[in-house]
């Protein structure tokens, strides 16, 4: 199998992904579409416009309010670049983050086309549900509008789903950070831009499998219903849902320096006296229990928005496993010893299963970091 040519050149992907150095603070930002791809169409605008001005708005409040970091964009004007050229300039810049900005729909005949809403934020993953696969298949078939394609993707064929199942072996390894980055963002969608709710979702976007660093694809909202292109169309749509995403940056930088989940929040003009309290009472409640302060190791394998069956083919037969939910995610781990020589003899084992596997720490009933 390691001769075909797909794999090989994810696994430069993934070879690049543990070389990139944490020096710095790179977002690439990545406006879909572009040039002769108008992406999906409303009634007065296209995505590809959209997607640009929320792009344009998002390196500005970078350059204004976070001034150690540098914005790289895939493009900062109405040109095409293809699904490659943007993994290209995110690898090359050597990303911390990666962004590609899209606006949603559904087909033309669609009974909810005008009525369906919600922004959704995807991370690469195993969970291949119908809708999520078409609309990887919709975003990925951009290459089909390039020059012998088929030479420079070897082989690989947007509208064939078979296409996808070697994407299962190549996880991102920093999915963990691109799932939590996801979540943060689709919170701020909600509360700041005040979009429906559509969840993070998992599905292979090729720019996601490509690119190697943390990497989210945003589904803004629906062009197709009037009301949400009227919103993203305008300047102040453009500005919440940017602003979304910046939030989101200050929220996800946190979590990488081991700070609060939402270090940005103010709660300096609240009373927290009750809540201290209750924390005083709980923390009393627990030294009358027994707690085991032992550090365990587990391994873990895989990922998904919802939980699987037991029997379920993508856990691929592997027992006894344990699941935990972090972020809106269930994550599935196999394992627990307090020994770290025995947690990489299975890391080794698992990995055979799971390429994507990793270990992670866990005491008294959660993971630690």
């Amino acid at each position: 199998m390691l001769h075909n040519p797909i794999i090989k050149s994810l696994l430069l992907i993934v070879m690049l992904a543990v070389s990139i150095s944490a020096a710095g603070f790179t977002v690439v930002i990545d406006p879909g579409h572009g040039g002769k791809d108008a992406g999906a169409l409303g009634n007065f605008t296209n995505e590809k416009s959209v997607n640009l001005g929320v792009a344009l708005q998002l390196g500005r409040l970078l350059k204004k309010g976070m001034p150690d970091a540098k914005a790289i964009f895939t493009r900062d004007k109405d040109v095409f670049v293809t699904l490659q050229g943007r993994a290209d300039i995110a690898n090359k810049s050597k990303g911390d983050l990666f962004i590609s900005i899209h606006a949603n729909s559904v087909p033309k005949n669609s009974p909810r086309r005008n009525s369906v809403s919600g922004a959704s934020v995807y991370t690469l993953g195993l969970e291949r549900s119908a809708t999520n696969l078409e609309i990887a298949k919709r975003e990925n078939a951009v290459i089909m509008l390039e020059k012998d394609y088929s030479t420079t993707y070897k082989g690989f064929d947007p509208n064939s789903t078979e296409s996808y199942i070697m994407f299962e072996m190549f996880q991102s390894s920093h999915l963990d950070r691109s799932i939590k980055f996801a979540s943060a963002v689709q919170k701020e969608l909600v509360s700041t831009a005040g979009r429906k709710n559509n969840g993070v979702r998992q599905a292979p976007f090729y720019v996601l499998v490509r690119t190697a660093m943390p990497s989210v694809l945003v589904e803004l909202d629906f062009i197709c219903n009037p009301t949400q292109e009227k919103f993203m169309a305008s300047e102040d749509g453009q500005k919440k849902l940017a602003m979304s995403i910046y939030n989101a940056i200050n929220r996800y930088r946190g979590i990488t320096d081991n700070a609060t989940l939402f270090p940005h929040e103010d709660h300096s003009s609240k009373d927290t006296s009750s809540v201290k309290t209750a924390e005083n009472k709980t923390r009393l409640e627990k030294s009358t229990t027994v707690v085991d302060n032992t550090l365990y190791y587990r391994i873990q394998f895989l990922t998904s928005t919802k939980t699987l069956k037991g029997s379920d083919q993508r856990l691929k037969g592997l027992k006894p496993i344990d699941s935990y939910r972090e972020d809106g995610i269930v994550k599935y781990t196999y394992g627990n010893t307090s020994s770290l020589t025995e947690a990489k003899r299975q890391l080794s084992e698992i990995k055979k299963l799971f390429p994507q596997a990793f270990i992670i720490k866990w005491r008294n009933g959660k993971r630690i970091k």
